[in-house]
C-alpha cells in the first residue's frame, strides 16, 4: 500500500486509540470507525490526492472493510508505476 494512501486512512481511524497504528492490508476500517459518511469523505479525498475516480460499483460495504480492499480498489484505477504493479 502507499504511504500517501495510509496517511490519509489514518485519521478516519476514530477508534485506532492512541497509540501509533500499523495500518496493514487486514486492517478492519468499520472496526476502526469508518462508518458509510466517513466512507464518503474518504471517497472524495482519495480521488482528489490521487487524482482517479472510483468506479460507482465500488462504492460498497466490501470496498470499505479493510485496508487492503480498498486500497486494490484504488490501486486498479492508478497508472501502473504508481500502483506498483510490474507490467510486461
Amino acid at each position: 500500500m502507499d504511504p500517501r494512501f495510509t496517511d490519509l486512512l489514518r485519521p478516519f481511524l476514530k477508534h485506532a486509540g492512541p497509540d501509533e497504528l500499523t495500518i496493514t492490508p487486514e486492517t478492519d476500517l468499520r472496526r476502526l470507525g469508518v462508518d458509510s459518511m466517513q466512507a464518503i469523505e474518504l471517497l472524495f479525498q482519495l480521488e482528489d490526492s490521487f487524482g482517479i475516480q472510483l468506479p460507482n460499483e465500488d462504492m460498497n460495504d466490501a470496498t470499505f472493510a479493510t485496508a487492503g480492499s480498498l486500497w486494490r480498489v484504488v490501486a486498479a484505477q492508478l497508472p501502473d508505476e504508481e500502483s506498483g504493479r510490474v507490467t510486461a
